[in-house]
């Protein structure tokens, strides 16, 4: 949970540091704009070499301000819709889990277990986290694989690796056992 509010406060670092460049090449063409409506009311005119060229570098740098508020704005609209599909994601991870869950009709204690398993732990990590014997976490997570139709813990993650990857969320409760003969 740290690294994910760490990483948002970088995401609004950077933001904030993009506007202050943005602010900062703004004012650098409001002097330059300023100084060349300066010399041109002292009588110089668009001949005179400096002028051109504080005139080219007042239109780049005006040119350069609108392009960076139209990209910041850009960025930020897509860090927006990024953070919104990863919300929506780890909804769509939880809600499959609990349709699967349902479907194979998993008590609460294997219900902890089977997310344990998808988390990667081993037997013994949690039995250490849900402080009962090894022995109890081996029978439920037989009784997971029974339940569900797999064989091993490779089969069982595999199992949710494909319901994601697939891509069709349409389906309130995922059928399990679609495919698979039953």
């Amino acid at each position: 949970m740290k690294r994910a509010k760490r990483h948002v406060i970088s995401k609004e670092r950077r933001a904030t540091v993009l506007a202050g460049i943005i602010i900062l090449q703004g004012l650098c063409a409001l002097f330059f704009i300023g100084d060349v409506i300066t010399d041109l009311s002292e009588g110089e005119h668009l001949d005179d070499l400096h002028l051109a060229l504080e005139s080219i570098a007042a239109f780049a740098l005006v040119g350069g301000v609108v392009f960076l508020m139209i990209e910041l704005r850009r960025v930020l609209a897509r860090m927006t819709d990024m953070d919104t599909g990863l919300k929506v994601a780890q909804g769509q991870i939880a809600e499959v889990m609990d349709g699967f869950f349902d479907a194979w009709r998993l008590t609460d204690a294997e219900r902890d277990v089977a997310v344990m398993l998808l988390k990667g732990l081993d037997n013994d990590e949690i039995a250490r986290v849900r402080q009962t014997a090894s022995g109890t976490v081996r029978a439920q997570t037989a009784n997971i694989y029974s339940k569900s139709d797999t064989h091993s813990r490779a089969e069982f993650i595999s199992l949710f690796m494909e319901e994601l990857m697939s891509g069709d969320f349409s389906r309130s409760v995922p059928d399990p056992f679609e495919g698979s003969g039953y």
